[in-house]
């Protein structure tokens, strides 16, 4: 989910920098990047588990015995429990809070020791789950994996964005949100084994095992190299910092970008209020994009998808392992059509798949509200062929997301700000992300009983409006260089009448100075 950019530039003031994607960079991104997998775990072993009967039974008793033994209620209202939801939603509103602190603790002690106590608690958390015996004790591990979830996504990709090479940075970053697909499809595969064990505590395997991939993260952070950028930063170390650029670009001539992030750092050091900052005019378009990006991200509807795709299925009255495998199945078409994205977004550019991915999404969306509005009920279920129907848009709906929002509605934020107010954006966009993240999976369930099949045209309506929005908003922010990004929003049809006057003045004050 969250995500940062490095403190540097894109491309030196002489040319681009020397260097190229070493083994070494390639090692400790693999390593970092088990931070995007411990959050995709998350998201995909708590939608299987609260469709599991003996979870259920256990810990939402309530919602167990609407599932099972009331016949009189809305197949869409079986699972509306605000306990149900919290479980759920809990892990945000921790993540919210800790990325807050997470972004002092990366700036001031480094990316490394971030990332180690983000997998420390997240490991913590996966315990307490398995080993839960009522729904405190659930939720309270639910709470320290989401403290985990916020550390790790706020260092984990400002370790990648720093340790990349300037030229592979929009894959590499994408990478983050492949590697949550990949922990999500995980999470599917092992719920539906356990699922399937006899003795109902399959359930307990699925939580304690978030803990493989918090353990290699934390033992693995203990033998990252800290980034250069940190070093700098931190320390002032500009000798130790060489070394590290030397080593993880492969090259000793790497001076040029030692100037650029010594000089980046020198202008961070002089802010002193960042979020009183960007609430200047000039940056008024990079304020909305900060905002409005995760907001629309969220609103996609992924989260139904996501968190709730198995309840989903038994919503139409799929089998409790049909409905696994099916989450299965959109996991795997999550995960590729990321892969995609990241080959092809430094060369089709953002707005493309955007565009695309939007119109992708609104069509599969008003085809699975169209199909449950016409073949589910209050009652019953939907004959197999129409659930594989629904099965297959919603694939097509999840392979939009894959190559455009999914992956861009980090990409985009981590690439417009300059650095000046970086770290503000960066914690304006995360935070923004985790409330709304927290807002859907507090409501999802509850939308689901009242909105019924409607839920799928309300959130289509919103893809509508975030593709107008970034036909009509958005520059193309490709291949362009961090340091002149200012350029596009001057030449942008809109937003160069908010900045245009601001940016001449600006200049001209800076020419009178020279």
């Amino acid at each position: 989910m969250a995500a940062g950019i490095a403190i540097g530039s894109e491309q030196g003031a002489a040319g681009e920098y020397n260097g190229r994607m070493t083994s070494f960079v390639v090692l400790s991104c693999m390593m970092a990047a088990m931070g995007g997998v411990i959050f995709g775990y998350d998201i995909g072993i708590s939608g299987g588990v609260t469709s599991m009967e003996p979870f259920l039974k256990k810990f939402f008793p309530e919602v167990y015995t609407k599932m099972r033994e009331d016949t009189k209620i809305s197949n869409y209202c079986k699972f509306d429990s605000q306990l149900l939801t919290t479980f759920t939603s809990s892990l945000y509103v921790a993540g919210l809070i800790a990325s807050f602190f997470a972004s002092s603790v990366t700036k001031a002690f480094g990316r490394k020791p971030s990332i180690l106590f983000g997998g420390a608690a997240f490991l913590a958390g996966a315990a307490l789950g398995g080993a839960a015996f009522d729904v405190y004790m659930l939720i309270f591990g639910r709470i320290l994996l989401g403290v985990g979830v916020g550390f790790a996504n706020q260092s984990v990709p400002l370790y990648l964005s720093e340790m990349a090479p300037p030229r592979y940075r929009g894959a590499i970053n994408n990478g983050f949100q492949f590697s949550v697909g990949i922990g999500a499809l995980a999470a599917n595969l092992i719920n539906y084994g356990t699922q399937k064990i006899k003795g109902g505590w399959g359930w307990r395997i699925s939580l304690a095992m978030a803990a493989v991939p918090a353990l290699i993260l934390t033992l693995g952070a203990l033998f990252l190299p800290e980034t250069a950028n940190s070093l700098i930063q931190r320390k002032d170390n500009n000798q130790k910092a060489k070394s590290m650029l030397q080593r993880i670009r492969g090259t000793q001539d790497v001076q040029l970008e030692l100037d650029d992030l010594i000089k980046a750092s020198e202008i961070s050091k002089t802010i002193k209020h960042p979020f009183k900052k960007i609430m200047e005019k000039k940056y008024r378009p990079q304020l909305v994009m900060a905002i409005a990006i995760p907001f629309l991200q969220q609103v996609t509807g992924i989260n139904v998808i996501a968190f709730y795709a198995p309840v989903v299925f038994r919503t139409m009255g799929i089998g409790e392992s049909a409905s696994l495998m099916s989450a299965v199945v959109t996991g795997v078409v999550g995960t590729g059509s990321t892969f995609i994205s990241m080959l092809i977004v430094d060369k089709l550019g953002r707005r493309v798949l955007l565009m695309v991915g939007g119109i992708q999404m609104l069509v599969s969306q008003v085809m699975i509200g169209g199909v449950l509005a016409s073949q589910l009920g209050d009652h019953g279920g939907v004959s197999k062929g129409y659930a594989v129907l629904v099965l297959i848009l919603i694939c097509v709906y999840v392979a939009g997301f894959g190559w455009s929002w999914g992956p861009l509605g980090w990409l985009i934020p981590s690439e417009i700000f300059p650095l000046e107010i970086r770290s503000a954006g960066q914690s304006i966009n995360v935070a923004v992300n985790f409330f709304f993240t927290f807002v859907v999976a507090q409501t999802f369930l509850a939308m689901l009983c009242h909105f019924k099949s409607g839920i799928f045209f309300f959130f289509g309506g919103w893809v509508v409006v975030m593709t107008v929005f970034v036909y009509l908003f958005l520059p193309e922010t490709k291949n362009v260089p961090i340091e002149q990004m200012d350029r596009v929003w001057r030449e942008h049809w809109f937003w160069k009448k908010v900045v245009g006057e601001e940016q001449k003045v600006s200049e001209l004050g800076n020419k009178n100075q020279d």
